[in-house]
């Protein structure tokens, strides 16, 4: 009886677990083109229209006008690096704060992540000066 009990408790951590781990996480390729400082990559997961600041520029832009000025300041900072330094979020909304080294120096990149049917979108995308 006792090992019955303890395989169940086991069974039921393990779901819960993989529960937990099955919100939504921040995609590999999020990840991968901003060390790689892919913009085209990047913006597949811009949303329609994503808040962004980058440097000097801050507004609403649409998704094609977004990865032009991603892509402008690729072109001009080399991605050398990113890494994540923290992430967070709920069921349905992920957020992460990194660090990208470039050859002009290291910038702090932060983004929200949204869920919609079954995809995640980039609403909001920070590349500022550290």
């Amino acid at each position: 009886m006792k090992v019955s009990n303890f395989k169940s408790i086991g069974l039921i951590i393990i779901s819960v677990l993989l529960y937990l781990s099955s919100f939504s996480q921040i995609p590999d390729d999020v990840v991968l083109s901003l060390q790689t400082g892919d913009a085209a990559a990047l913006a597949k997961f811009f949303n329609k229209n994503i808040e962004l600041v980058v440097i000097d520029k801050d507004d609403v832009y649409s998704k094609a006008q977004a990865q032009q000025i991603v892509s402008e300041f690729f072109q001009n900072h080399q991605a050398e690096r990113f890494n994540i330094i923290h992430e967070g979020g709920k069921e349905g909304a992920r957020y992460g704060i990194g660090n990208l080294s470039t050859n002009k120096g290291v910038f702090r990149v932060s983004f929200l992540l949204k869920s919609e049917g079954g995809k995640s979108y980039i609403h909001q995308l920070r590349i500022e000066k550290q």
